[in-house]
């Protein structure tokens, strides 16, 4: 067992050291991600990398009442990437509430990490994940790997555990279903 996963599980055991002995082992990793999603929003963005990856931090580790457990590195990340789509759907709502504002169109692009940079296209995107896991849960898993959590294929298809030609085929379906799906919401605004 390595270092990062003895410390996954002495948080899970409730050692209220272990949160800040992983921390060093994936901030880097965390704040790599966190930035490539902050690239491109706005400036004035209530958000920035940093704080991103603190909020996703907290809300992994750092609460007392969580019943997360992680089995390993993957499945933290996977975890972290889903707390920061989180984290930014949530700030992107907001920010809709406030303005009041229409949809815009929203396409996929063609690699990760998405290049979203409005609060419009991170609401689109989540709402079109979200009907896509109705319809392929594990795709739209590996998707969401992909797009919020910066993974390659094989990253992504290792962390759910799926071979390399299913997590490339999931991908490819993935892309294809969620970009006709955001063409579609684009058409209806």
């Amino acid at each position: 067992m390595n270092d990062f996963t003895q410390i996954l599980k002495r948080i899970d055991d409730g050692d209220p050291a272990a949160p800040e002995q992983l921390l060093p082992l994936v901030y880097d990793e965390l704040r790599r991600l966190a930035a490539g999603h902050m690239a491109n929003e706005s400036p004035g963005h209530t958000l920035d990398a940093t704080a991103l990856v603190h909020e996703a931090y907290l809300r992994l580790v750092g609460l007392e009442d969580k019943e997360i457990r992680f089995a390993n590195r993957g499945h933290f990340f996977a975890a972290a990437a889903e707390a920061m789509r989180r984290i930014l759907v949530d700030a992107a709502r907001r920010k809709r509430a406030a303005k009041r504002g229409g949809g815009r169109r929203v396409e996929l692009p063609s690699d990760v990490p998405a290049e979203l940079g409005d609060a419009d296209s991170w609401i689109d995107l989540d709402a079109a994940l979200s009907a896509f896991e109705d319809v392929d849960p594990a795709a739209a898993k590996l998707a969401k790997l992909r797009i919020f959590g910066g993974l390659t294929n094989e990253e992504a298809g290792e962390a759910l555990g799926a071979p390399r030609a299913t997590a490339h085929r999931q991908w490819t379906y993935a892309k294809a279903w969620l970009t006709a799906a955001l063409a579609d919401r684009a058409e209806v605004s």
